[in-house]
């Protein structure tokens, strides 16, 4: 074709094109809750007629573009509140900001569920599980105090440590693979009382979700989920308020405006109470010695509309754990360990246009354990003064850009970039001795900080062609340095989802990930005297390829969700502490104790079947799965089985609404029971007793495969029931909860012991005389240790 006729042909397609462009025009703005003004992130707004749309960012933004009619219908919806419609008449560009209204709970149908929202077969996302604060109080709980992460163990592919504790293992991580982000922001430990309470507060928590697979670029750092959990900003219209008093923990939150629609705030906070007793009956009961352990959590939250295209938000939180052993006197000595977490956020938001959102946040978190011990006595005629101290932690600086460009309906764009300034303390120790007033001692071992820095970049693209085909096809690049040592990371992340028909869609993801940090896990009770660690120029980031495949279809028009999800994933440079090994207080050096060079691997299969719908909903979720791990210099080099490994994992969930006043839970949970090593013989040897001099006869262990002994099956039932009225002032809830039910006797951990024989003695006459019971060292028995019993517990809760 000759160049003139090239421009003819051009010209001639844009006058084709010109007017169909000139149909579309844009409607955008911010969804919002009509009674706190707070943003819906995830809220979905479509053109009834042709049934195209879009959802709102985590911002509760939106940009629409839509055909030009003369009156077109648009519906608002998200889950928990009443659908809106919206007639538009203007035929050009314009903002539009949407209010809606809460649902109730009625007994001839719940609203809360009954709008048109995205179902799963139509989000372009794959092992991606979202729950509702308001699903989450409703589930019983142990001692009361409803947890978020021991919701998020009732999902598929999601196991628990320990029974009780919060502990998240997914598809064959270990917890510290798991992004714990808290309004964007990152904590290193998430638990309280040795495991058995996250430090999440329900009533300062928004919504939560969990992505497990199907990672999207913009998400980077560990290897086996991101938990996202995002603060409540505060009432913009009126001042509310909540507490609850019970077994575990005791709690108030309060918000409000402190300018009306513009500026707002929430405060929450929640203290262990148990110390306020124990302390001063310990010091009567233990002459003089006083025993206590407590913990707290501080939730704040402000923010402030500058305009309409601009918003700041400050988050904070601050959790801590302690434990203390004390006696005051003339001579005295004073242990206190402490961990806990700090963290704050400033972030801005900005609309540009009608289609680019800017999310720009500057950070700090803190993560730090420490044990110190002060005592001073007298021995002869001297007087001794002594202190050790120990310490752990991590600290992170943080600036990080976050940009989405609304393209069409058809197509988002996401891209940004995260600078982030590390501090590593692995553990120090320091230990001073006086005499007499005189320095006679001063000691410091232990590993010295590491100062690292990363940054990254990532695009990420959002594509839906027709209604068959959609993707989600990104990129992320990470570069760690620590020591001037360089660790670049290239991780493509890629989605692609296929509609069978409007009921059922196939889904498949490929994720590369990379972990700048490791954790040194020396007990395997949650008791937090693990170590925060980082690459060095001898061991290397994790590393993880996961693949997975899924089938997602709606039943009963939207009543139920279905899901079935496989995967398979590989692990590398991976770390653990040597046979017998630990740091505290016996190195310099951390890498000298630990195996590196890890391999791991994890596969399985999830299935889903959630019923959204109805006076009863829940959920009821499987997995069967596998996980190994590998290392050269542990277990012979050959695989064995990843602690957690349960071949087979079952939870039912269920709600159900009697009338308007009560309300009630039950969860069943059930799986193959964990992973221990048992000793398969034992020998003898002679070696100095250091207590009564001489020689002694000492049992030495013989250990064959790790993790190769299995304890028995897990399951237990728990109950809960709500009771609700309406006071003058708000609402009361008296919550009744049965943990463990039916009382079984699930294992916490067994153990070789000693059998006890019990010996009788008998006169000339064959009567019975007396008897005698003594543990026989030469005959071993397998026992086992249970933790929770049937537990009932009460709490009182309350709204104004």
């Amino acid at each position: 074709m000759p160049p003139i006729q090239n421009y003819r042909f051009l010209f001639l397609l844009l006058m084709v094109l010109e007017p169909l462009c000139a149909q579309k025009i844009n409607l955008s703005g911010v969804i919002r809750d009509a009674q706190t003004g707070e943003q819906l992130g995830g809220a979905t707004i479509y053109e009834q007629t042709t049934n195209k749309g879009t959802t709102s960012n985590n911002y509760g933004f939106y940009s629409l573009d839509v055909s030009q009619k003369d009156s077109l219908q648009l519906v608002l919806s998200f889950l928990g509140y009443k659908s809106q419609t919206y007639t538009l008449t203007e035929k050009t560009d314009q903002s539009v900001d949407f209010d809606l209204q809460p649902a109730e709970w009625t007994l001839e149908e719940v609203e809360l569920t009954a709008q048109k929202v995205k179902t799963i077969n139509e989000r372009i996302e794959i092992g991606v599980n979202s729950i509702q604060t308001q699903q989450i109080e409703k589930l019983p709980a142990l001692g009361g105090e409803v947890d978020l992460l021991k919701a998020l163990q009732l999902l598929p592919g999601v196991q628990s440590g320990n029974e009780g504790t919060s502990g998240l293992y997914v598809r064959g991580g270990s917890p510290d693979q798991n992004l714990m982000l808290l309004d964007d922001v990152p904590l290193y430990y998430v638990n309280h009382l040795g495991g058995f309470v996250s430090t999440f507060n329900v009533d300062a928590i928004k919504s939560v979700k969990l992505t497990k697979g199907g990672f999207p670029a913009r998400y980077g750092g560990r290897l086996s989920s991101i938990v996202d959990i995002r603060m409540k900003e505060g009432n913009r219209k009126a001042f509310k308020g909540s507490g609850l008093i019970g077994i575990v923990a005791s709690k108030i939150a309060i918000e409000g405006p402190i300018k009306k629609d513009t500026t707002s705030y929430i405060l929450s906070a929640r203290r262990f109470l148990y110390d306020l007793i124990t302390r001063p009956f310990t010091k009567i009961a233990f002459d003089g010695i006083s025993v206590g352990y407590t913990f707290h959590d501080i939730n704040a939250k402000i923010n402030h509309q500058i305009n309409k295209n601009n918003q700041l938000y400050f988050s904070s939180y601050l959790g801590n754990d302690r434990s203390v052993l004390r006696l005051k006197g003339e001579d005295f000595f004073k242990n206190s360990i402490q961990w806990g977490n700090q963290l704050a956020a400033l972030r801005w938001n900005r609309v540009f246009g009608n289609k680019l959102f800017l999310n720009t946040t500057l950070s700090y978190t803190r993560y730090r354990y420490s044990n110190n011990f002060n005592g001073k006595g007298t021995e002869i005629s001297n007087t001794i003064e002594a202190q050790n101290k120990f310490y752990s932690g991590i600290k992170d600086f943080s600036a990080k850009m976050d940009f989405e460009y609304f393209i069409s309906s058809q197509f988002k764009l996401a891209f940004g970039g995260q600078h982030i300034d590390h501090t590593f303390t692995p553990g120090i120790s320091r230990f001073n001795q006086k005499i007499n007033g005189e320095v006679d001692e001063v000691q410091t071992s232990g590993s010295p900080d590491y100062y690292a820095w990363e940054r990254g970049g990532y695009l990420e693209n959002e594509i839906t062609l027709g209604k068959g085909f959609s993707a989600n096809l990104g990129l992320r690049y990470n570069h760690f340095v620590v020591n001037q040592k360089a660790y670049p990371s290239l991780e493509p992340r890629g989605l692609i989802q296929i509609a069978l028909n409007p009921d059922s869609s196939l889904k498949g993801a490929y994720s590369i990930m990379q972990q700048n940090v490791h954790l040194l896990t020396s007990s395997g009770t949650g008791i937090p005297i693990d170590l925060w660690v980082p690459p060095t120029e001898q061991i290397a980031p994790q590393k993880s390829k996961q693949w997975s495949l899924g089938y997602a279809r709606v039943l009963n028009e939207g009543k139920y969700e279905f899901s079935m999800e496989g995967y398979h994933k590989k692990l590398t440079h991976l770390i653990a502490y040597k046979e017998g090994a630990r740091f505290i207080g016996n190195a310099d050096n951390w890498e000298t104790l630990v195996e590196k060079n890890g391999k791991g691997e994890a596969y399985g299969i999830e299935l889903l079947l959630d019923k959204k719908k109805g006076l009863i909903t829940g959920w009821i979720g499987y997995t069967w799965s596998h996980s190994t791990r590998q290392f050269d210099e542990i277990n012979q080099g050959k695989k064995f089985f990843f602690r957690y490994d349960k071949r087979h994992d079952l939870s039912i969930t269920a709600n159900h609404k009697l009338n308007e006043k009560i309300d009630v839970a039950a969860t069943w949970v059930y799986s193959t029971g964990g992973r221990y090593t048992l000793p398969v013989g034992k020998y003898t040897v002679l070696t100095d007793d250091i207590y009564r001099g001489g020689l002694k006869l000492q049992e030495v262990f013989v250990y064959a495969e790790r993790n190769a002994n299995q304890l028995r099956d897990y399951h237990r039932l728990d109950l809960g029931i709500n009771f609700r009225k309406n006071k003058k002032w708000g609402e009361r809830i008296w919550n009744v909860s049965l943990y463990n039910a039916y009382n079984r006797q699930n294992a916490y951990f067994n153990y070789i012991s000693n059998k006890s024989i019990r010996e009788k003695k008998y006169d000339e006459n064959g009567k019975l005389v007396g008897s005698r019971t003594y543990s026989d060292p030469n005959i071993k028995i397998l026992k086992q240790q249970s933790l929770f019993p049937i537990i009932p517990s009460v709490s009182y809760s309350f709204t104004f």
